[in-house]
């Protein structure tokens, strides 16, 4: 028996793991089975309903609902079980048979497909004679999900390149022109692909390394330290994977797909906790490459259902990723013998300073008042493959979050493909002397269930869509300089099938019509701000657009159900595409007065450059959630004055002299409270 639990939400332990996997097995001999790897083993959270009711009953420990893991295991055919934790001996309640489908690839499934396709006679032979590469070791194989699979099985293509005759050196420098397809459940190479047969182009031979040991180019010698220091220490409480920051009040776990999940997330106003969201996580990426040649045709990843986010997570004990005074999570995930695998520092917190909150002159006295903003930082990073993704929730003092997706790591490079201009390639930019960067997309799907000050978690919110437009002149508009906004309420899920529109600066409100603001009188609310940009672009006939609706459009709206958690489907992976938002939506169902969740689709389209290489400076996209209407007032107007005594320089600087000015109190705070950012909270 599982040992007791304190939330529902409080993610899965190591000893819950082996419990489940335990049962599993029990129940796999059972039933004569005797090939059995454990793809996932994760927290089966409860019911919406279940949770809130529980909440609602003032949270009785001698009520907890039923813990209970799910899995997904492979026998080889894919198994979904549902194992009891709690209430008794660790038991498989549900066993269900998974035809036709497949789950993500683990890390261990890559690290198999690369040893397989190197163990591979042809794949040796080939390096041999048509590349003269006699050291294995000294080759790359990176394993992708195959898009578009030519055949049955469990497959994993692997895109190849030669290490410049060290371990360390960037791969991607020189790409091979053949890629082997890898059957897992075979355990063998079953299809090699050789666009230029014997005769390939030249390895492109220049090194190109970011590696400290390797760099080409000197370090800089003009960089001067810059420390984060909290003398008193952050301003955060955390109880369990509860955390009280501020005014915001956010619990957290962690799981195998998408990474860190947010829950129950609200704001203290004036003492009273108001709910903002029920549950909030990134649930899917698309990243269709735009090379119309064979093989890379089959190139496009669904980097959540493919791999796994938490599968991917970065332990940042391998190196620091946050400054300041920094809080850890650790998390568990399991191997394919269903043992527990320690994911130490899976997710970093910390507080940062974010530069004005809000500031007045008044020129007529020569008054100044200046509130510096800090806001609070959970994050995590993904390696997949090539690419790294950083993951930052932001909260501000002001009742904003706002979401950003860090893209950085490596191009995936080839060879130009035959027919094509060695010099100029038609669909990529050489960031090297023969290495080409194809363009590309990375099309992320944010699922987020709103609980706009609704303690029932959503029940009746109404999301709207929001444009400025002009105003005709006219005789109520004589001078043609009036504009108004136009709010449309989005009743059905047809119609909640929207794109951005930046020249009307168009934004997403969610509502609660039973809950009003005492000025205006209207529903009080939070606005979802996207950051505009193209969607898919395959056409709409393509096997990536059937794979990947969800990035066709910049919102959907769905009423809540518990089963419907995954835009792409619950296995993506060489999935022939219809699955998700797209069949959920075509019943086309009501949202008024629903329980609405929202899947806000937005991303990068990556026209590389040779900038970009040997390792990729940040791209940055995302959205905010604003509050609007939903305090009485500014919710940041109580920030005490201060001043940071760290930047009181000598030199007569502005935080120097003009606290004393700008703000009540100046001269006393600053003696007091003179910390980083004026810490009295």
């Amino acid at each position: 028996m599982g040992k007791a639990y304190g939330h529902p939400l409080d993610p899965i332990t190591a000893e819950e793991i082996s419990l489940a996997a335990a049962a599993c097995k029990e129940k796999a001999t059972a039933l004569g089975i005797s090939s059995l790897r454990f793809n996932t083993i994760t927290l089966q959270e409860p019911a919406k309903q279940t949770l809130i009711a529980w909440q609602h009953a003032g949270c009785p420990a001698d009520a907890l609902p039923p813990r209970e893991a799910f899995c997904i295991l492979q026998t080889p055919t894919a198994v979904e079980a549902l194992v009891r934790l709690s209430g008794g001996p660790s038991k498989v309640i549900s066993w269900a048979e998974m035809e036709g489908v497949q789950p993500l690839a683990t890390p261990e499934d890559c690290e198999l497909a690369e040893a397989l396709a190197k163990a591979d006679p042809e794949v040796q032979r080939i390096l041999s004679e048509v590349y003269g590469i006699e050291d294995i070791a000294m080759v790359a194989c990176d394993p992708w999900s195959v898009h578009l699979p030519p055949m049955a099985g469990r497959l994993i293509q692997t895109f190849m390149y030669q290490r410049g005759g060290s371990l360390d050196d960037n791969h991607y420098a020189h790409p091979l022109d053949f890629v082997p397809i890898v059957d897992l459940d075979k355990g063998k190479v079953v299809r090699i692909d050789r666009p230029y047969g014997d005769s390939p182009p030249q390895i492109p031979s220049t090194n190109m390394n970011y590696h400290r040991d390797l760099c080409e180019v000197p370090f800089r010698s003009d960089i001067k330290p810059l420390d984060i220091v909290q003398p008193q220490g952050a301003c955060w409480t955390i109880e369990g994977n509860l955390i009280k920051w501020q005014r915001w009040q956010i619990r957290m776990s962690f799981n195998y797909r998408e990474g860190l999940v947010l829950h129950d997330v609200a704001y203290d106003d004036a003492g009273k906790l108001r709910p903002i969201v029920h549950r909030m996580s990134l649930v899917e990426m698309a990243v269709p490459y735009a090379d119309p040649n064979e093989p890379y045709t089959r190139k496009c990843a669904f980097d959540v259902g493919d791999y796994g986010l938490g599968n991917c997570t970065n332990s940042l004990e391998l190196g620091c990723d946050c400054l300041g005074n920094i809080h850890y999570f650790d998390a568990v995930l399991n191997n394919s013998k269903g043992e527990p695998v320690a994911l130490k520092k899976a997710v970093c917190m910390h507080e940062e300073d974010s530069g004005i909150m809000w500031k007045h002159l008044e020129y007529r006295t020569g008054h100044a008042e200046v509130r510096r903003s800090r806001r609070l930082v959970l994050s995590f990073i993904c390696t997949v493959v090539n690419y790294e993704y950083a993951f930052y929730y932001y909260f501000a003092q002001d009742g904003t979050i706002s979401y950003e997706i860090k893209l950085t790591g490596e191009l995936s490079t080839n060879l130009v493909s035959p027919g094509e201009n060695p010099a100029a390639p038609d669909w990529g930019t050489l960031v090297a002397p023969g290495v080409n960067a194809q363009y590309h997309q990375h099309m992320f799907s944010m699922r987020i269930d709103p609980a706009v000050d609704d303690a029932q978690g959503g029940a009746g919110l109404v999301v709207a869509e929001v444009d400025a437009v002009a105003v005709p002149e006219g005789p109520d508009n004589t001078a043609g300089n009036a504009f108004t906004v136009l709010e449309t309420d989005l009743l059905t899920e047809s119609e909640a099938q929207r794109v951005c529109n930046a020249s009307s600066g168009r934004y997403w409100k969610i509502k609660n019509p039973a809950s009003r603001h005492p000025a205006t009188g209207k529903p009080v609310a939070y606005k979802l701000m996207p950051m505009a940009g193209p969607l898919l672009l395959a056409a709409p006939s393509s096997g990536i657009a059937k794979r990947g609706a969800f990035a066709t459009k910049a919102l959907w709206v769905t009423p809540h159900q518990d089963l419907e958690r995954w835009p792409a489907g619950d296995y993506p992976m060489q999935h022939a595409g219809g699955d998700g938002l797209a069949k959920w939506t075509a019943a086309n169902r009501s949202l008024a007065g629903a329980d609405p969740v929202i899947w806000h689709t937005f991303g990068a389209t990556h026209v590389p450059r040779p900038e970009d290489f040997p390792v990729m400076p940040c791209e940055v996209v995302g959205f905010m959630l604003k509050p609007f209407g939903f305090f009485e007032y500014n919710p940041a107007r109580d920030l005490p004055p201060g001043s940071n005594k760290a930047s009181m320089l000598a030199n007569g600087s502005c935080c120097a002299n003009g606290s004393a000015n700008g703000s009540a109190n100046g001269t006393t705070n600053r003696t007091a409270n003179g910390t980083a950012n004026g810490t009295a909270h």
